[in-house]
């Protein structure tokens, strides 16, 4: 017996027109909302982590914290190898008069001259949180560029964070659009090709879109739960996209084949057939994907929690759609679609898999012990590169040099490496200890300066109170050298020890950008296997909840680790080394995004899941109706094969799409989670999973096998997810 659909997909199926309709207003309702509520972007204290962390609450606490800097750089033009330093002091004065009548401005230093005198720079301090600089930078860059248009004869540039950060989410912005451009028509291409039919084509493509606008109004409101660290709506569109086409796949797929193999029944019982089979299908792989993406919460970063609640967002959003306006929509066209062919024949489908499907799942059936091995000793070998996985936080220094402000930057570190990184050293002590403090940061300065790599200039500051000081270290490297990294080694575990940290009720935290540098992926490595347990938990109860087997349930874990797993090996492979630069345009860092990792294995296993429950579903359906294990498994995978080799081209499409960005860490992701879809959907549903219950048999039911249509009514209560 065919278990009822639930309650909304029955009364969408019953009342198409009125679901479509309501189905618009929500989509309405949440962007009227989303308008109205305004969203709330993560301050700079959110991205506080570790002793770095801490350091910049003590200096914040002082009033001694970061501000927005901006810098002017003013070299020799073009054609000119000498500085005119005449021609360069008027125009620094008119960069200092321009900028001090700006209100985003709170103060301009006194111009400096490089060593080798041939560049001069002014520093302009902007107001407000050292993030929102990038919102305003753009009104000091226009008064640059007028003094650059005065003084044609001199180069007249700027660089800072704010404008490095506003060129970044511009070529984020651009490159983005450019995927969006790529991703439509090839998602639309395969879906064409899946149904031959343009109205069905577009209904996955719309409905996802649909989605993705809701999930977007509703995501405004939400980020005063969790503050919005700027990729929200980047989340919601890669994600979005992805399993809200999934989704509607599956159902449509499903639609087609019982319109197929039950001709004589109406599109209303047609569509009802499918919700109670893919229909709860799709609920169960939203729940898993929404489940494996809460477990981001767990990563304690503004960044995680963002990405986490963006999927979940999306990903409900998409369940919604499929349980309400896609059964509309396709009772109303497979309506029109009986009335035209009431005349025709009705041809049975046919179960089998396709030829290529076919010839993919012939070692699987001949031979499940030797493919098993094989399948599973390749994507063995194609983890092995992870053992020497590096990750490190991606630094100013690895923004793609296209963005101005970075070649700017470039050319400031060269006339002043001093710039290029540095340390601060903050000290919390009773005001009556200042000069006692005070005491200790110069004897600190003093053997940091004679450190080489330590060896720039020391600026001390203290607070108005007297209770917050806060000692600033150049480092001429770029914090991402290794030459920096030890020296912060040797400051946090000598320098600080030996001096600020020998007074006695005194509390000392080193920040500054190494810090932060060196700090971010630690954390990240200590939250990883709590992200990481937790997944293996959720997959793992989940799979046990849907089919009632503790088999399932730990095969869908092992499975998830190893694609997971070879993904990563494979991304190690391609991005710590030079072999792809060429290929990939990019510039290796011999590491990896410290953020990558993570999000690889919370989508991957949320979005793993889809094919799970889908493959998984059909054979225990098979199962329930008689068929023995084997039989079921081969009609299973060999049936759902088609649905879940296009459903996994159109998430490669997506992902893929990010692979030409700039910004090497989207790279990075976009290449991991292709490849990682493509492994799962090819490799372990197609060999190993197949091979691997085959080899098992009616153990991979256990403790319990699916009921069947004979089983009493009590039992059949107990069934599982169809």
């Amino acid at each position: 017996m065919q278990r009822r659909p639930t309650g909304l997909a029955r009364w969408s199926i019953r009342h198409p027109w009125q679901a479509v309709g309501g189905w618009l207003l929500f989509v309405l309702l949440c962007i009227a909302i989303g308008v109205a509520v305004g969203g709330n972007s993560a301050t700079t204290k959110d991205f506080w982590i570790g002793e770095a962390g801490r350091g910049e609450a003590m200096a914040t606490e002082g009033g001694l914290q970061q501000h927005p800097l901006e810098r002017v750089l003013i070299t020799a033009g073009p054609g000119t190898d000498q500085l005119d330093p005449a021609a360069a002091q008027y125009a620094a004065r008119a960069i200092t008069d321009r900028m001090r009548a700006l209100p985003e401005v709170e103060s301009v230093a006194a111009p400096v001259y490089s060593e080798d005198g041939q560049a001069l720079r002014v520093d302009i301090t902007m107001r407000g949180g050292e993030l929102d600089g990038s919102k305003h930078v753009e009104r000091l860059r226009a008064q640059t560029d007028a003094v650059q248009n005065e003084f044609p004869a001199l180069r007249v540039e700027e660089t800072g964070g704010p404008s490095i950060s506003h060129g970044v989410d511009e070529l984020r912005g651009k490159d983005l659009s450019r995927t969006e451009l790529i991703a439509i028509p090839i998602t639309l291409l395969t879906l064409l090709l899946v149904f031959r039919s343009v109205a069905l084509a577009l209904v996955p493509l719309a409905l996802a879109i649909s989605a993705i606008v809701a999930a977007i109004g509703l995501s405004l409101p939400a980020s005063h739960l969790v503050p919005d660290n700027g990729i929200g709506t980047n989340i919601i569109l890669l994600i979005g996209m992805a399993v809200g086409v999934d989704y509607t796949l599956f159902f449509l797929k499903r639609e087609r084949e019982e319109r197929a193999r039950n001709g004589r029944l109406d599109a209303t019982a047609l569509v009802s057939l499918a919700a109670a089979t893919s229909g709860r299908a799709v609920v169960v792989s939203g729940l898993a994907v929404a489940a494996s993406s809460a477990t981001m919460y767990l990563a304690d970063d503004v960044i995680f929690s963002s990405i986490g609640t963006a999927t979940i967002l999306v990903t409900l959003v998409a369940v919604l759609s499929s349980l309400t306006v896609l059964p509309a929509l396709l009772t109303v066209l497979g309506t029109r679609a009986d009335r035209r062919a009431a005349h025709r024949h009705h041809r049975t489908p046919n179960p089998r898999p396709g030829r290529i499907s076919a010839a993919m799942l012939r070692p699987a059936t001949r031979h499940p012990v030797a493919t098993l091995v094989v399948a599973v000793l390749a994507m063995l070998a194609a983890g092995a590169p992870l053992l020497g996985l590096e990750l490190t936080d991606m630094g100013r220094e690895t923004h793609p040099r296209v963005i101005p402000a970075m070649q700017t930057y470039d050319r400031l570190n060269q006339s002043f490496p001093q710039l290029k990184s540095m340390h601060q050293v903050v000290v919390v002590a009773e005001p009556d200890r200042a000069g006692e403090v005070t005491g200790a940061l110069l004897e600190l300065a003093r053997r940091a300066q004679a450190d080489p790599a330590l060896a720039g200039t020391a600026d001390l500051r203290t607070s108005p109170d007297q209770r917050v000081s806060l000692l600033e270290l150049a480092v001429p490297h770029y914090v991402s050298e290794d030459a920096a990294k030890k020296s912060l080694e040797r400051l946090r575990g000598t320098y600080v020890p030996e001096t600020v940290g020998a007074l006695s009720d005194a509390e000392s935290a080193v920040t500054g950008d190494i810090a932060r540098s060196a700090d971010y992926p630690e954390h990240q490595k200590q939250q990883l296997p709590l992200v990481i347990g937790a997944l293996l938990l959720v997959t793992f109860l989940l799979t046990i909840w849907a089919f009632r087997s503790v088999v399932l349930g730990l095969i869908g874990v092992v499975l998830n680790l190893l694609s997971a797993a070879a993904a990563l090996g494979l991304l190690t492979l391609t991005f710590q080394h030079t072999c792809a630069e060429g290929l990939l345009d990019f510039t290796s860092t011999g590491t990896i995004g410290s953020r990558v990792p993570l999000l690889l294995f919370v989508i991957l296993f949320g979005l793993s899941m889809d094919y799970q429950v889908f493959v998984i579903s059909r054979i225990a359906e098979a199962v329930r109706a008689g068929m023995p294990t084997r039989r079921a498994v081969l009609d299973g995978i060999g049936g759902s094969a088609s649905v879940v080799s296009s459903a996994a081209m159109v998430m490669v499409t997506v992902f893929a799409a990010f692979i030409p960005l700039h910004i090497i860490e989207m790279k990075q992701m976009g290449f991991a989670l292709a490849v990682a879809v493509l492994l799962d959907a090819f490799v372990i549903r197609m060999l190993i999973l197949p091979a691997l219950l085959l080899v098992l048999g009616d153990r991979c039911w256990w403790p319990k096998r699916p009921v069947t249509a004979a089983d009493s009514p009590a039992d059949r209560a107990h069934a599982t997810v169809g």
